[in-house]
């Protein structure tokens, strides 16, 4: 894998696996994780860096589909994080397993301080999750410390993203390094609410490489982003989406990340063309065998005049084209032929 400043750059479409908090607290589960994208061939695993303290009050309740998914309506949000949080020794851990594996390790920070803490361990690209679209002192210091960025826009309206955009581009970071991921969240999205048009919307609207954040079932959306022109994709993914936890069940297991991306890499050479309509090298030799040529219908005598009742049009291709039809009929026969040949010009006075 390339340093994170390549891949940023390279053509192809940036392949995100969200492992974030589907570790449960486990270091173990973390390494299998990254083992999975490594198969995958993910370009990116991705986790989620903060300090509960300075995320989410203790009094804040959990999200329904966060009390669904832990199966505890008693547990704060705040006891929920803080047994999913990454300590510095759990992060070092992860980069150098990451490093072994040859897969680029990734994070979103969740507070100020997680943001200085992932610019200090060398993180080159900063991830803004849709929860801190609107956290302008958040997008300040992410601007201060990043010159590369991607933002998620769950539960966002277009002035949202304008807003934040402009943060960035005030503090001259270069529009063509920042990369807005159209996103709905909800876990899972219902797909009537995917909306995938509108990531187009963004990049009518804000002239910027634009992707798509996916909370959806399956693996079909994700792919259709990339034919739509996402040059980013995110995927939760886990190890068993019957596992307790808040992100698990709308999580793509293993075999279906490697699934998404090989339909992303094929989708990606399908509109890889030049978009002129021509015959393409692979198709080139079939042009002969399954288009029709002009032959006769029955046998025919020198001087004949062709009338329409004497031809048809059969395969193989390789003859006078159909498309010729109303300039043979009319022509004399300067020699004999029968009932199925192929009719030559040279066959005609």
């Amino acid at each position: 894998m390339g340093t994170q400043q390549e891949l940023f750059n390279m053509s192809k479409v940036i392949i995100i696996a969200e492992a974030g908090v589907n570790h449960n607290g486990s270091l173990d589960n973390a390494f299998k994780l990254i083992d999975a994208a490594v198969d995958a061939g993910v370009d990116y695993v991705k986790f989620q860096s903060f300090k509960t303290e300075n995320l989410v009050s203790k009094k804040a309740k959990k999200a329904n589909y966060q009390v669904k998914n832990t199966a505890n309506d008693n547990e704060s949000q705040f006891q929920m994080l803080k047994k999913l949080e990454l300590s510095v020794e759990d992060h070092e851990q992860l980069i150098a397993y990451c490093k072994a594996k040859g897969i680029q390790f990734f994070s979103t920070a969740f507070d100020l301080e997680s943001l200085k803490y992932l610019k200090d361990i060398g993180l080159e690209i900063v991830k803004i999750p849709s929860g801190e679209i609107t956290n302008l002192p958040y997008l300040k210091k992410a601007a201060k410390l990043f010159s590369k960025v991607i933002i998620s826009t769950g539960m966002s309206t277009l002035q949202d993203v304008k807003a934040a955009l402009d943060v960035f581009l005030s503090h001259k970071i270069d529009k063509r390094n920042i990369t807005i991921l159209h996103c709905n969240t909800e876990y899972p999205t219902p797909f009537t609410d995917v909306n995938l048009k509108a990531m187009l919307h963004i990049k009518d609207s804000f002239s910027v490489a634009v992707g798509y954040s996916d909370h959806t079932l399956g693996i079909e959306v994700p792919t259709a982003a990339v034919a739509l022109g996402a040059s980013v994709i995110e995927k939760h993914f886990t190890l068993d989406k019957t596992m307790p936890g808040p992100d698990h069940a709308a999580s793509i297991d293993p075999k279906e990340l490697k699934l998404m991306v090989e339909s992303i890499r094929n989708i990606e050479k399908a509109i890889s063309g030049s978009g002129i309509k021509a015959p393409t090298p692979s198709e080139t030799k079939n042009i002969k065998i399954a288009r029709k040529s002009i032959h006769c219908t029955r046998d025919l005598k020198k001087g004949h005049v062709i009338m329409d009742i004497d031809i048809t049009a059969l395969r193989p291709g390789d003859g006078i084209s159909p498309m010729d039809w109303d300039e043979v009929v009319g022509k004399t026969l300067n020699k004999g032929v029968k009932k199925f040949d192929k009719l030559k010009w040279s066959d005609f006075i």
